[in-house]
């Protein structure tokens, strides 16, 4: 493989950013300029710029891009032309295929509801008794059904065909008048960030109001219970219903962090410190514009059919980052991706499961009593690599999945976040590679102060690019039997300053 293609897949990776190129919009698309815009008016939006200016676009939180945003085009998307990109979004029911669910009864997603027209993207909801609705129930209700009485609605949804970890993404739209939710959110492993769910029209306002910009994190681990997995969620009032005029509505997600802005302004924002052990959002996460009846917020009425959510845009910015790996697998959260795989279309957000699109680390029963990975003990997010040195003397290696490794020729450094128990027998910990075959460098445990992270770095000099199946491997060495562990997190590699 070319050290360009090398590069390429590398920077495909999910929260990797280094060169993304900026492409001119296509004619006719009109540009968000800067701007600042007081929140407490919430004056509709509609600042353009002609069609033949070409400036890069920036998030209207930071509209002198202070903060050094880069457009990710792979996952933004401008709705120009005349139908949507279906090289950026799975579209629900597209030759009735359906991604993890049909929608939410008695709605059911139809793809002929996705439009894009003038510019714009329209997720349609309509009145449709000739729709061949599934013959299946959803959360207890039946598609095209409510209480034994027919409820023909049919809707939309889209989904990004990428995920990105950290960012800060945005869109510019305006709810439909009716009662049905218009949805911007995101999902990724065990867990969800609604940025927003509005209701134009509610029946019943015992959840979302009309004029509410409602934001929520859920938990969708598997001890998550069902029905208690909202683990934040407020609703910030606008001056008048979300389907009156068109907003910005946006969400900067970092760190520990989510920020939550309207029209430019900062309206609300929750850190992982005031969630605690609810922090679910470590992982990459896709992007999900749709329209749904929420049954306890009434039920749309024919006469008001059919109605448009309209979205102007879709854009996520993200940081440059020269970290070669992949933040949320080598930072002990979740799986690696492999997004040149589509996602199997039955994936929820809680599956465990090893398949093409996602893989986990290799524990296998040779290693699985002395590597774990646990929630108990961590240097960051909400998980880490504990090594045990209780039950043999000797070496045990941990693998990643093929392919979770891509380093071009060069010198680099590695870091990583280590901490042991005062009692710990382990030696040492080697990191290596396997395609090529090269030991990277070798942790000695006793230097490592007890009960305490620190940053360990190795440099290295890597000797030829990686193979397509190269991965990184750990390897622990106990002289003795005993007890202890030691615990790893946050590993980085990153090219060496010359």
């Amino acid at each position: 493989m070319s050290r360009n293609r090398l590069i390429s897949r590398h920077l495909r990776r999910p929260g990797l950013s280094l060169t993304l190129p900026w492409r001119p919009f296509p004619p006719g698309k009109l540009l968000i300029l800067a701007f600042t815009l007081s929140a407490a008016s919430c004056k509709p939006v509609s600042y353009k710029a002609p069609s033949h200016t070409h400036v890069a676009p920036v998030p209207a939180s930071d509209p002198t891009n202070t903060q050094g945003w880069i457009l990710n085009q792979e996952i933004s998307d401008e709705f120009a032309g005349d139908e949507i990109d279906r090289s950026k979004w799975f579209v629900q029911g597209d030759y009735g295929d359906y991604y993890i669910w049909k929608g939410r009864a008695p709605s059911q997603f139809a793809a002929h509801n996705i439009l894009v027209q003038d510019g714009y993207l329209k997720i349609r909801t309509q009145w449709e008794p000739e729709f061949e609705f599934a013959q299946e129930e959803y959360a207890g209700n039946r598609y095209g059904w409510h209480d034994d009485a027919p409820m023909p609605v049919t809707t939309g949804g889209i989904i990004s065909k990428k995920r990105f970890l950290h960012g800060y993404m945005e869109v510019r739209s305006k709810a439909g008048h009716a009662a049905m939710t218009s949805a911007f959110w995101a999902i990724g492993y065990q867990s969800e960030l609604d940025v927003y769910e509005l209701m134009g029209n509610p029946k019943a306002t015992p959840h979302i109001k009309p004029n509410d910009f409602l934001f929520s994190i859920h938990d969708w681990r598997p001890e998550a219970v069902m029905g208690q997995n909202k683990v934040f969620t407020h609703a910030h009032r606008l001056p008048h219903p979300s389907s009156e005029a068109f907003h910005i509505y946006g969400a900067e997600w970092g760190e520990g962090y989510v920020k939550f802005y309207l029209d430019g302004e900062l309206v609300y924002e929750v850190f992982q410190s005031d969630l605690e052990e609810g922090w679910v959002l470590t992982n990459p996460m896709e992007i999900w514009l749709d329209s749904e009846i929420f049954t306890w917020q009434g039920l749309p009425h024919e006469e008001e059919l059919p109605v448009e959510f309209q979205v102007d845009y879709m854009r996520v910015w993200q940081k440059p980052s020269s970290n070669f790996l992949d933040e949320a697998f080598y930072g002990f959260e979740g799986p690696m991706l492999y997004e040149s795989y589509d996602r199997p279309l039955k994936m929820v957000p809680e599956d465990t499961r090893n398949n093409r699109y996602q893989r986990f680390w290799q524990f296998d029963e040779t290693n699985s009593n002395q590597f774990a990975i646990t929630a108990d003990i961590k240097s960051s997010g909400q998980k880490s690599l504990r090594i045990n040195s209780s039950e043999f003397s000797g070496n045990s290696s941990l693998r990643g999945p093929k392919g979770s490794l891509a380093l071009p020729e060069g010198n680099f450094t590695l870091t990583l976040r280590v901490m042991k128990d005062a009692g710990s027998t382990i030696d040492s910990i080697e990191i290596s590679t396997t395609r090529p075959k090269q030991i990277l460098g070798k942790i000695n445990i006793a230097e490592i102060d007890s009960d305490q992270w620190q940053t360990v770095s190795i440099d290295f000099k890597q000797t030829s690019e990686s193979e397509t199946i190269d991965s990184l491997v750990l390897t622990q060495t106990s002289s003795k039997e005993g007890g202890g562990s030691v615990y790893v997190d946050d590993i980085k590699i990153s090219p060496k300053p010359e």
